[in-house]
């Protein structure tokens, strides 16, 4: 579970360094648009591929389109507007508060508390954070982009929760990301073509290539492996992998800009490991310590 974890956290990771790329040649509501549309191709593809079933129940369907318009429409869609006006530091930052949100949805539609480890673990990886991302805090930042990316971490957090809320089993979470990224193409791509157009759009490989990795990677892998997370743990412990990404950011920055590593991001990035790893431990503890419901006769 932890290696999900941080394999998920480091795909996302990238995705900040690609998808400043991508708007280089693009707007940020066409780009969120192309991303469900290759990643959601791309998933019913291999789902299809694997003898899977596309799902035609009412209620699995409505369900799905929950998930679909709170994380891969409208959490994705404040997230490109977010990156493409506040540094990358900043975004990582303030998308690292989605497992706040997500405690406080768990427990009001789930009455699932944290304990106090789990708490801590919260603080300490908040506070990594905070200080792995305040380098970039020296400059000014657009208010329109900050809260973007509040909105973006509330609506990731509530889709989350309410994976575990409803029931998904009758989907594979291959084919559950698949289908919501069909569905938000069907919701972003009419409204990106009447609001932005095509006019500021450059069909180029400096576009394609990040676009790719924002779509399938850093979008369709990480979802779906996010959603077999959800399924396994509890949405506190699957939302932890936010903590990861500034970290995996800053490494990205570094691979590809060659920003180098102070100690300031060095300190932070050790706070983030260890807020991460206290929670995940944490909230595994109590699941081998929950009672086991003895069976019927």
């Amino acid at each position: 579970m932890l290696a999900t974890v941080f394999l998920i956290a480091l795909l996302i990771g990238g995705n900040f360094t690609s998808l400043k790329f991508a708007l280089d040649h693009t707007t940020p509501l066409m780009l969120t648009a192309m991303r469900t549309v290759v990643g959601g191709t791309f998933l019913i593809s291999f789902a299809l591929a694997r003898g899977e079933k596309l799902p035609r129940r009412r209620d699995d369907l409505a369900r799905i389109f929950v998930v679909s318009l709170s994380i891969t429409t409208l959490s994705s869609a404040f997230l490109v507007a977010g990156v493409s006006r506040v540094p990358a530091g900043v975004a990582s930052l303030v998308a690292s508060t989605m497992p706040l949100f997500t405690a406080v949805l768990s427990a009001i539609l789930l009455g699932v508390g944290v304990m106090r480890m789990g708490a801590i673990g919260l603080l300490i990886g908040f506070a990594g954070t905070a200080l792995l991302a305040a380098p970039s805090l020296s400059g000014e930042t657009a208010t329109l982009g900050m809260i973007a990316m509040v909105l973006s971490a509330v609506t990731w957090a509530f889709g989350t929760v309410f994976m575990k809320w409803k029931d998904f089993s009758r989907v594979t979470p291959v084919m559950l990301v698949g289908v919501q990224l069909v569905m938000s193409a069907a919701v972003l791509v009419p409204v990106a073509l009447v609001v932005e157009g095509l006019g500021d759009t450059e069909w180029t490989t400096g576009l394609w290539l990040p676009l790719a990795y924002s779509a399938i990677p850093a979008n369709a892998v990480t979802f779906a492996l996010l959603a077999t997370v959800v399924r396994r743990a509890t949405p506190t412990q699957a939302a932890a992998t936010a903590y990861l990404i500034p970290l995996s950011g800053v490494f990205f920055g570094w691979l590809i800009r060659g920003e180098v590593l102070g100690l300031v991001e060095l300190a932070g990035g050790a706070l983030v490991v260890v807020g991460v790893f206290v929670l995940v431990t944490e909230n595994a503890r109590r699941a081998v310590a929950a009672p086991v419901p003895a069976e019927e006769p």
